[in-house]
Parts: C-alpha cells; sequence; structure tokens
C-alpha cells in the first residue's frame, strides 16, 4: 500500500498557493501536512571561460531580511519557470535579471528545492558566456520589481568564497561546485 492523500484545504491563493494536505499513510496513520505549491523555476550560473569570471546577481529578499536581517543575497540568475521548455525559462531570467543573452545550456540537474515543504521542482544550468552577450540597461519587466545588482566575480574568488562558506544561497552553492566539478581548468593555473 502507499500513502494517499485523502484531500487538500487551500489556505492560500496568491503568487504561492498554500495548501493542507490529509494524507492516510500505508499503516493507516492519518497526517496533516501543509504544502507550499508555485510551480516549477529555473536557475542558471553564467561563466566566462576566457577571463574566468561568473555572472551572479544580488537583491533583497523579504524572507531572509524576516528571518535574519539580511539586506541583500549574492545568487545565480532564477526564477519561476513560465514557458513550457525550462531552456526558454533559464535564458528569459539571465536576459531579464542580469542583461545577458545566453547560447549553449550545460544541464546540471532537474532536483527538488525544498521537498519537506515545497513542491518546486528546479532546472540548474552552467552557460557560457562571453563580453559580447552582455547588454546594458534594466530588463526587467514593468510588472516586477527587482532592484539587482549584477556581479563578475573571478571563478578562484568565487571558489574560495564557497570554500570559507561565504555563498548562503544553496542554489548558487550547487551550480558553483557543478562548475567545478565538470571544468576544473577554469580554476586552475592558466
Amino acid at each position: 500500500m502507499t500513502p494517499v492523500i485523502r484531500g487538500t484545504r487551500i489556505v492560500h491563493d496568491g503568487w504561492s498557493r498554500f495548501l493542507v494536505a490529509e494524507v492516510t499513510m500505508p499503516d493507516g496513520t492519518p497526517l496533516k501536512r501543509e504544502i507550499e505549491d508555485h510551480g516549477r523555476a529555473v536557475a542558471v550560473l553564467p561563466y566566462d571561460p576566457d577571463r574566468r569570471v561568473a555572472l551572479l546577481v544580488e537583491q533583497f529578499r523579504p524572507p531572509i531580511f524576516f528571518a535574519a536581517g539580511v539586506l541583500s543575497l549574492l545568487e545565480v540568475p532564477a526564477g519561476l519557470l513560465d514557458e513550457a521548455e525550462p531552456e526558454d525559462g533559464v535564458r528569459r531570467e539571465a536576459f531579464e535579471e542580469a542583461g545577458l543573452r545566453l547560447g549553449r545550456l550545460e544541464p546540471v540537474v532537474r532536483g527538488w528545492s525544498m521537498p519537506g515543504i515545497s513542491t518546486e521542482q528546479m532546472d540548474f544550468y552552467l552557460a557560457p558566456y562571453g563580453e559580447a552577450d552582455r547588454s546594458e540597461g534594466d530588463h526587467t519587466p514593468v510588472d516586477e520589481y527587482e532592484d539587482i545588482t549584477v556581479h563578475e566575480i573571478d571563478l578562484t574568488a568565487l571558489a574560495a568564497m564557497s570554500d570559507r562558506g561565504e555563498i548562503t544561497d544553496v542554489k548558487t552553492l550547487l551550480l558553483v561546485f557543478a562548475l567545478r566539478l565538470r571544468h576544473p581548468r577554469l580554476f586552475g593555473a592558466v
């Protein structure tokens, strides 16, 4: 026998939807579990293999400000998937957040970001880029408020930041580790 969801009750329906699910476990035990549901998401670590830099964004995140008083977070471009294909969504996010036109994408994994509470499944990518792929200006859609600062960070410095525990966004840390594993020559001597 497998667990059975006997029903759900929506407690909030906005940008995210919050539900309470009534579950019966295989041994007959009834449980109530809260579920946050907002759909799939994408994240990308753009890196320039010639200049040996990666592009990250920094922005205010209300949840971490609420939880820890942190004013901004350094992270990879990421967001909710509005498109049918994650590749299209990750290209849109990179352009909106960083003014970056991505070509080739290197899939890393499709994973659950917070399986204990959320239905979010995220597609993670690495993406090489060059200086010609960057455009200046604000590319954020008019209906979204995002005060984003774009940073190009030397890959050796980025690796050291991850080693010191200074990269606190888990999606960013995962992608930095993936880049280090897949392209170690970018972090070593020329």
